[in-house]
């Protein structure tokens, strides 16, 4: 009995330690805000807003044969799972010109599951460049006006992420070419964000009951 006693102690109570407080990070956490008042993309398309969106940005630039496993990674491993939420869109920049090769990648990304919150903002240089640069990250577009990196604005956009990562780094995006990024890391940080509207959501709502 001693012995099993031992056990338990030794490698069970870690396990359960680590799923607990895990747990909490999940139900209770909030995503911090790395950078506030991003520039909404209404400027460049008044269609498309951040505004009382949670949105997921991407930059897949000039060449969008050589993005379109990032866009499908991320269909397959954020969208398919988040895109019943009433407020959650993907948003990527587009130069314009590329509106045939993206109603083609469309075709694609429509194979798995509906993409109505897919949105396509096609701009010039200089406002795919404004925009990037409104979320004072430490990255850069490349010369076809790209990255492999996307990003979680919230409703008030502002940039969410991590502040101090495993590496003790700020993460300001999710690297959309490793499915093991987007499966342990963004999808978590997803779902805390969505979290953090549903108790605050829950909160409005009981506070409007006990008015009434």
């Amino acid at each position: 009995m001693k012995k099993a006693f031992v056990l338990i102690v030794l490698f069970v109570l870690p396990i359960v330690a680590y799923l607990f407080f895990a747990s909490g990070i999940h139900n209770f956490g909030q995503l911090p805000i790395i950078t506030e008042n991003i520039s909404d993309v209404s400027a460049v398309d008044s269609a498309v807003t951040f505004k009382d969106k949670i949105t997921i940005l991407g930059f897949l630039g000039n060449n969008v044969d050589f993005k379109k496993g990032n866009a499908l990674n991320l269909n397959q491993k954020i969208y398919k799972d988040f895109h019943k939420f009433d407020d959650f869109q993907f948003v990527m920049m587009m130069p314009k010109g590329t509106e045939t090769n993206v109603e083609t990648l469309k075709k694609e990304l429509s194979e798995l599951v509906e993409i109505d919150k897919w949105k396509f903002v096609f701009g010039d240089p200089n406002q795919i460049q404004f925009i990037f640069s409104s979320l004072k990250t430490d990255l850069k577009l490349d010369e076809n006006y790209s990255t492999p990196y996307v990003f979680i604005i919230d409703k008030d956009s502002a940039l969410r992420g991590r502040n101090q990562d495993e590496e003790h780094e700020t993460i300001y995006g999710f690297d959309a070419t490793s499915v093991a990024e987007l499966t342990n890391k963004m999808i978590d940080d997803v779902r805390i964000l969505l979290a953090e509207y549903r108790r605050a959501l829950k909160k409005n709502n009981k506070i409007e009951k006990s008015d009434g």
